[in-house]
């Protein structure tokens, strides 16, 4: 068929100065990428087209089409730091009330559309693409159109939004250094670096060389892709390194960073135990550590993984790969992008932030262990509503940590920390969510990602968003900015 209008009234364009009508694009190859900014498969999906647009940047238009679905989604802002944070350089259409969706007969996310160089819809790919048979596919399309007569190369006038710029940039996880003086490890994944922090929130070390990439190697040498994920030990910090699709291991003493697991490319479904080195991971997103054994949200096949450190062997501990609220044995649940990981004070329970099906759940860590859904409906059953385990909604978490009886949640796309009361079974507003901000200048929080617990009368939340750490003093009831 012929394509359908693109440039409709009433859209936000991104990336560019003025709409592109589909007629401006033809004699072009256009591929619509139908997305949206929480979807992991949606985000695995940016680097191979950006592979493309650098192979034919005047041959190849490709257009993000932010269809939302989360009411989080809807807003402008939070699109443009989604642009921001993955670096995302290709004009971006945001249709909140997804017209284009509906007008191209789109299903799923995340979906491209091919548009051939005559305007006509060549086809639609749902879900992720072999970046190998895309290029491929894409290098015939151009070669017909060529062939054809009817390929008019012409670059596109790109106005990207100016860079970020700031001590921190859109961080992910915080957690705490065992031993000596108080010390704590951010994950400062906009600035693709680990960062060890004292307790004023002052700089100490940063590990990473501050660009994108995959090399081991002394603090200032080695490099990481946007890593999402921390945990510490007393001689190493153990790093989600996401978009490397790897955990890597930087030993405090020397500042050696050494891939313990991933191979740089995203990996399939785990199974049975394998080599660390050898095996492909998928988005790794938080980590926590009990002995030898380190727990991985293995976010890109729904799954929890297990890194045997002895033995340097990584395996599924809970999530067959379908993406799914199902609970039961660990082995037979389905999961939905788990992003957050919390160990209990025993070590013998698991909590997950599993963020598509906007639900907290927990595993019991045993010989036969078991998943239990504590809150959460299904992928599409998400708000803000407070009350018992089975009405509560949240939505989008990211974090999650425990404190005695209760667990802290980020709930990220609602923009506050949520408490679930695990002896009454209730979810309630973190202590009744009456705090007073003590900064000369308050700001809201916006869809933070992580939260730790210092002591009941201290708590961190990484304000992702704003790019900044702020602390919670309940006892006092004020907050406070700790580090930016």
């Amino acid at each position: 068929m012929n394509a359908p209008e693109i440039a409709l009234a009433g859209l936000k364009w991104f990336n560019v100065a003025a709409p592109l009508p589909i007629a401006s694009l033809h004699g072009r190859i256009v591929i619509l990428d139908f997305w949206t900014e929480g979807c992991i498969n949606c985000i695995h999906i940016i680097p191979t087209l950006r592979r493309v647009e650098e192979r034919y940047p005047d041959k190849v238009v490709v257009i993000g089409v932010h269809s939302p679905k989360f009411a989080n989604e809807k807003s402008a802002a939070s699109v443009q730091d989604a642009i921001s944070r993955y670096e995302i350089r290709h004009p971006i259409i945001h249709d909140p009330e997804m017209t284009l969706w509906q007008a191209f007969g789109v299903r799923a996310w995340p979906t491209m559309v091919v548009i051939g160089s005559d305007g006509d819809v060549v086809g639609a790919i749902p879900g992720e693409p072999d970046p190998d048979r895309l290029a491929a596919a894409i290098d015939k399309l151009v070669a017909a159109a060529a062939n054809a007569g009817t390929l008019k190369p012409a670059l596109l006038a790109l106005t990207p939004a100016p860079e970020v710029k700031g001590r921190f940039l859109f961080p992910g996880k915080l957690k705490p250094v065992p031993g000596g003086s108080k010390r704590w490890v951010l994950a400062d994944g906009g600035h693709n670096q680990i960062v060890v922090l004292d307790d004023h929130g002052n700089d100490l070390t940063r590990y990473g060389r501050g660009m994108a990439g995959f090399i081991d190697g002394a603090a200032n040498d080695a490099s990481f892709n946007h890593p999402q994920g921390v945990i510490a030990s007393g001689d190493a910090i153990f790093v989600a390194d996401t978009e490397n699709h790897a955990i890597r291991r930087i030993d405090l003493a020397s500042g050696e960073t050494t891939t313990l697991a991933g191979t740089g490319k995203r990996g399939m479904q785990l199974g049975a135990p394998e080599a660390g080195r050898t095996r492909a991971l998928a988005s790794p997103w938080d980590l926590e550590k009990k002995g030898d054994h380190l727990f991985f949200a293995n976010a890109g096949t729904h799954q929890i993984g297990v890194l045997d450190l002895k033995l340097g062997t990584v395996a599924a501990l809970a999530g067959t790969g379908e993406e799914g609220l199902r609970d039961g044995s660990a082995a037979s649940a389905s999961l939905a992008q788990p992003s957050g990981l919390a160990l209990s004070a025993d070590g013998e329970a698991l909590y997950l932030a599993d963020s598509e099906s906007s639900a907290i759940r927990v595993i019991a860590l045993s010989a036969d262990s078991r998943m239990l859904t504590l809150v959460g409906a299904g992928l599409f059953d998400f708000g803000w509503v407070n009350g018992d385990f089975r009405t509560a909604r949240l939505q989008h978490p990211l974090g999650v940590a425990v404190d005695g009886g209760r667990v802290l949640v980020a709930d990220t796309y609602n923009s506050a920390i949520r408490e679930l009361e695990l002896a009454r079974r209730a979810v309630t507003d973190f202590d009744g969510g009456e705090f007073t901000c003590v900064d000369p200048v308050c700001i809201p929080a916006r869809e933070p990602a992580g939260i730790v617990v210092d002591t009941p009368e201290r708590i961190f939340l990484v304000d992702t968003g704003n790019h900044r750490i702020e602390e919670y003093q309940p006892v006092a009831k004020t907050y406070r900015t700790w580090a930016h």
